[in-house]
């Protein structure tokens, strides 16, 4: 007989259940953009410096693309994986995309396929692509332990017990704070230790979050009805996988038209400084998705996780206002970022006007949870692709008109979001006018539309 987990999983929406479970959700999502420095150190004090740390910096972002292929993976296991079959079918799926993606990892090492991805498509010379090559290589493990935590971190999600999963993450954090100083301090540096002090505590997350996500594996009941089956979960997982391919482009997209306007080595820092800073809060607001299907609405009238949406984006748009104090903004730009004081308030001003992102952000979460618990991912897909494509369209234009390169980014990525939520809610109509004229979905039947 099987022993009960004390959880709320069941229980309804209200405001303190839904900041229960998304407080550790942010504090995870904007805790992670901690580790990448805390290694960079490492990699940085190698034989070649920042150029080795450039190098280790392109050979992470293969990998992270290639695993983007496998983005969706999260959203399809808290849609389908609330039973025993369902997240069976899950952790097949989730172990056949780890083995595709590895070997796919694997063939970006060899000839001539090295070649046409470290110098034909990102222009590295000798050394940087051979370390880069080999910075891609070492990763393949730390690519495999990150599927493997997706269905731990899915059977916490859907018990609701987020914290679980942030202490999982927190100890990571922690273990690498610690190791990055050690490894300097006994010379354990360049990009080979780098990936090692990565790969580590990802492992070490990795076994904690499947321990404590047991008991709530073991607690699942079996299917009512019929099982979702391994093609319904790949074809849903399919099309939000791409998506954050897509997504993934855009941040390279922004930095090559920024290159092309004047003064370009000026305002390139400026823009990345400035996004350091929101891209972690703007990715915790995104993590509005889970509570959207942690908590679905109960009917179409049902807004109350919609106004939680938007109070938490007026919550996390007060961080990036705190860079319009003057002593904050001189301490943080200044001290901390090394920026030169004539740019401070260039900075403070790409900063104010990105302050709005945490709520579009939080509002595109509330609408990309609706269409995954609506079993809609290709409205999904089609907010990332405009996204895309809105986001190269307003970069030309401003480049055209000759925009100053440190407010472009930031006018494109706002503009990207909010037709990436319009885009996205207008598909959710489009569903709800099938429905009322009783027209079933096709292709995946209730799986897609």
């Amino acid at each position: 007989m099987q022993t009960p987990v004390p959880t709320d999983a069941t229980a309804g929406y209200s405001p303190w259940r839904a900041a229960k479970f998304y407080v550790p959700l942010v504090i995870q999502a904007a805790s992670q953009s901690l580790t990448y420095p805390l290694v960079a150190s490492i990699v940085s004090h190698g034989k070649n410096g920042v150029v080795d740390l450039a190098a280790f910096a392109q050979g992470q972002a293969v990998m992270f693309m290639i695993g983007a292929l496998g983005g969706g993976l999260l959203t399809t296991g808290m849609v389908f994986g609330r039973d025993a079959e369902g997240f069976r079918q899950f952790k097949r799926l989730n172990l056949w995309m780890c083995v595709a993606l590895a070997v796919l990892q694997a063939l970006a090492c060899l000839h001539p396929f090295d070649k046409l991805v470290f110098r034909k498509l990102l222009g590295l010379v000798a050394p940087m692509d051979e370390t880069a090559r080999e910075v891609l290589f070492l990763s393949i493990p730390l690519q495999i332990f990150f599927f493997l935590r997706n269905p731990a971190l899915v059977a916490l999600y859907n018990a609701r017990a987020s914290a679980a999963a942030n202490w999982a993450t927190l100890c990571r954090i922690t273990l690498t704070a610690c190791l990055a100083p050690l490894f300097v301090r006994l010379g354990w540096v360049g990009h080979l230790m780098g990936t090692l002090a990565m790969t580590g505590p990802v492992i070490v997350e990795t076994v904690l979050a499947q321990w404590l996500a047991t008991p709530y594996i073991r607690s699942l009941a079996a299917a009512d009805g019929q099982p979702v089956r391994f093609k319904t979960q790949f074809l849903f997982t399919v099309p939000l996988s791409f998506g954050g391919v897509l997504l993934s482009i855009a941040g390279v997209m922004i930095g090559a038209f920024i290159a092309h306007a004047a003064e370009a080595a000026r305002m390139l820092p400026i823009h990345y400084v400035t996004m350091g800073v929101v891209n972690p809060v703007g990715f915790a607001a995104l993590r509005m998705q889970a509570v959207v299907l942690a908590f679905p609405p109960s009917d179409r009238r049902d807004h109350a996780v919609f106004k939680f949406a938007l109070a938490a984006g007026l919550l996390l748009a007060v961080f990036p206002l705190v860079g319009q104090i003057p002593s904050v903004a001189k301490w943080y730009f200044g001290e901390i970022q090394n920026v030169p004081l004539a740019d401070i308030p260039l900075a403070m001003r790409a900063m104010l006007l990105i302050s709005v992102l945490p709520i579009i952000q939080s509002l595109r979460g509330h609408a990309e949870g609706l269409a995954a618990w609506r079993k809609r991912p290709n409205a999904i897909l089609a907010g990332q692709a405009v996204n895309l494509a809105s986001l190269v369209c307003a970069l030309f234009a401003m480049l055209t008109l000759g925009v100053p390169g440190y407010l472009m980014g930031v006018i494109a990525i706002l503009i990207a979001v909010t037709m990436t939520l319009v885009t996205i809610r207008m598909g959710l109509v489009w569903a709800e006018m099938e429905d009322a004229f009783d027209r079933g979905p096709r292709g995946l039947r209730s799986a897609e539309g």
